[in-house]
């Protein structure tokens, strides 16, 4: 079977007016439907219809993106970039996170907090034996070539 192609921040077959007007998810009908950017919208009402379509960016969901990738990837500084050319607002979304819990807890929460400690402690004997095994892999490569 084919699915079909869902978009992030689609209000399904619910009237976007409805949604933005009243916060109230109505059930869009298909004879009050209208396409706007290659996307058919469905409204409660053809008043609602009209309404939209005299200011369809005032009522459309907004462009959402997510960038995934591992830790120091870049993440945050592309975000940043697109956010910037594209006219749009960034939201870091673990700062957000924790912003909302540390007035409650008084403390951060998340994994990375505790990791946070434990890399400290644990940073410079991890690098030391790293460079210390590599330096002895370099010798015997070297001690080998001589040979």
């Amino acid at each position: 079977t084919k699915q079909k192609k869902r978009h992030m921040g689609d209000t399904k077959h619910f009237c976007p007016v409805s949604l933005k007007e009243h916060f109230v998810l109505h059930p869009g009908l298909h004879e009050h439907a209208a396409k706007y950017k290659e996307k058919i919208y469905y409204f409660s009402t053809s008043e609602y219809r009209d309404k939209f379509l005299k200011s369809p960016e005032e009522y459309a969901p907004p462009l959402r993106v997510c960038l995934l990738g591992v830790h120091g990837a870049g993440k945050t500084t592309c975000a940043r970039q697109i956010a910037e050319k594209l006219g749009i607002f960034h939201i870091q979304f673990e700062e957000y996170l924790q912003e909302l819990i540390l007035p409650k807890t008084k403390k951060k929460i998340g994994p990375h907090v505790d990791e946070e400690h434990e890399e400290d402690d644990n940073k410079i004997p991890v690098l030391s034996k790293e460079l210390e095994a590599s330096s002895q892999t370099m010798t015997k490569t070297e001690t080998e070539k001589n040979k």
